[in-house]
């Protein structure tokens, strides 16, 4: 798997989203990474999670779970998207350590293939306590991309600016200069 191209339009968000957004819509397609053990490997790859991690059809079972839980919660409402949230957090834990270089956490997991899952589950409790508000879905008229708000003062609107949002701006110009 190592050196395999994700081909996934956005990258690198918070685990909870980047998970989300294993699924994308390419020129009116959805398209799945998440199709095979494969595309499991790639996105623990491009996530950082593949070291210790051998993708199988258990773990690709699991991720999925975790990945429509995610869904519910972040674009139907929380207290729907709770349980299921749930559910897949109880295959796992945060145990206290001390160690020599001070406090730390050790995750641990009921059956390792439960573990990118429950990680990405996990994430989106810290993005909740973190800023909730700054969880959002790309307001592309066709995009089912996710994305954490980092910008300053919060306000953006596309998964990409040169995507999304150019294609916005286009057709906000297109619609003004026809009415002229």
């Amino acid at each position: 798997m190592p050196g395999t191209h994700d081909p996934r339009p956005l990258t690198g968000e918070p685990l909870a989203l980047d998970l989300l957004n294993t699924r994308w819509n390419q020129e009116g397609v959805v398209q799945d990474l998440l199709a095979d053990v494969e595309g499991l490997g790639v996105w623990l790859e491009s996530t950082g999670l593949s070291g210790g991690h051998h993708p199988d059809s258990r773990m690709l079972r699991h991720t999925l779970q975790a990945r429509d839980a995610l869904r519910k919660a972040v674009d139907g409402a929380l207290e729907e998207g709770a349980k299921a949230i749930d559910a897949v957090l109880e295959h796992g834990r945060i145990r206290a350590t001390l160690t020599a270089a001070g406090p730390g956490e050790l995750h641990e997991f009921s059956n390792p293939a439960w573990g990118p899952a429950w990680l990405a589950a996990r994430n989106y409790l810290e993005l909740l306590t973190t800023a909730p508000d700054r969880i959002r879905g790309c307001a592309g008229h066709s995009c089912i991309l996710h994305f954490f708000d980092t910008s300053r003062n919060g306000t953006r609107r596309w998964c990409s600016m040169a995507a999304c949002g150019n294609r916005a701006k286009a057709s906000r110009h297109y619609a003004r200069s026809k009415e002229s």
